[in-house]
């Protein structure tokens, strides 16, 4: 079980408060560093000091880390051309020296949509895009150089595009696509995932659903199983009762719930969540959501005392 940190910076974080989550994950011996990609808060939090760019992010932290992984979980198909995003990603993950991993999703959060102008369109409209979308991004990777990509959809449409930059790695940085849709995005994740995602559901959500992905990949001709299956959940451990409760009350959750719906509770009720996750799932990646960005000794408890155990 490889074990990622992910993050939540609309809540309320700066570059900097990124980068020193990001060093502390890769000298602790996470697997990657993972963030969101919104532009609004969410609930109660404050939000400040505003509002950071995924991509933006990333390529500072490309240059600023030199082992960990790093990217999106995942990128919003309606803030950027793909097109553009594309050759953005690619740059990132030159300049990252291979280490990027692209996750897409249609978008959904109405809210910071109207908050800043950007067109959501309606659901199916919005994962018609998103299907074009990957087939523009991941088309422009593989051309091979020399020759141009061109494409003629319903939405978009492309001439003799170079397909230029590459990516450090080749044919392109690891896909990662997620979600419960039952009938669409398995198919998308066919075609185009290396990792599947469940963020933020219970074991049965997710057993049934890479389920369903894999029998997709069947379909699609491809191997049952050479999909990756990877769950994002929330965290919140500690050494003993208080520090558990700390934790939770700094995220604005309560400890019961977060023992339901997360990993948390003493170290070995952590060990006992992830043991049943992969048991009961076939996941190989959690990604850790990691809410209160100022507590580092939580990244070092997990690091020392729960990753030697599932790993």
């Amino acid at each position: 079980m490889e074990l990622r940190i992910f993050t939540e910076p609309q809540q309320g974080a700066s570059y900097d408060d990124l980068l020193r989550v990001a060093k502390a994950s890769e000298d602790a011996g996470f697997g990657a560093f993972f963030r969101s990609d919104h532009y609004l808060k969410m609930g109660s939090a404050s939000g400040l000091p505003g509002p950071t760019d995924a991509w933006v992010t990333l390529a500072g932290l490309a240059r600023e880390t030199s082992r960990i992984r790093l990217g999106t979980l995942v990128t919003a198909a309606t803030f950027r051309h793909p097109s553009v995003l594309a050759i953005s990603v690619a740059q990132v993950d030159q300049m990252s020296g291979g280490r990027i991993e692209f996750g897409l999703g249609s978008g959904w959060y109405a809210d910071e949509h109207t908050a800043y102008g950007i067109d959501l369109p309606q659901p199916r409209e919005l994962f018609d895009r998103y299907s074009e979308q990957l087939e523009i991004i991941t088309g422009l990777w593989d051309t091979a150089e020399g020759q141009t990509f061109s494409f003629e959809g319903r939405h978009y449409t492309l001439k003799d595009a170079p397909g230029l930059p590459k990516p450090a790695q080749r044919p392109h940085p690891p896909v990662i696509l997620g979600g419960t849709g039952k009938k669409r995005t398995p198919e998308l994740a066919a075609r185009y995932a290396d990792e599947f995602n469940v963020p933020f559901n219970d074991i049965e959500t997710a057993r049934a659903q890479y389920e369903r992905v894999d029998t997709a990949a069947e379909a699609a001709g491809r191997g049952r199983g050479e999909i990756i299956r990877s769950a994002a959940l929330v965290v919140a451990v500690g050494r003993d009762d208080a520090e558990v409760a700390r934790r939770a009350d700094a995220i604005g959750r309560e400890v019961d719930e977060l023992r339901t719906n997360g990993v948390a509770g003493s170290v070995s009720e952590a060990v006992d969540t992830i043991g049943r996750w992969r048991e009961s799932t076939g996941i190989s990646r959690l990604y850790l959501q990691v809410l209160d960005l100022s507590d580092l000794d939580h990244l070092d408890l997990i690091a020392s005392e729960i990753m030697p155990q599932v790993a």
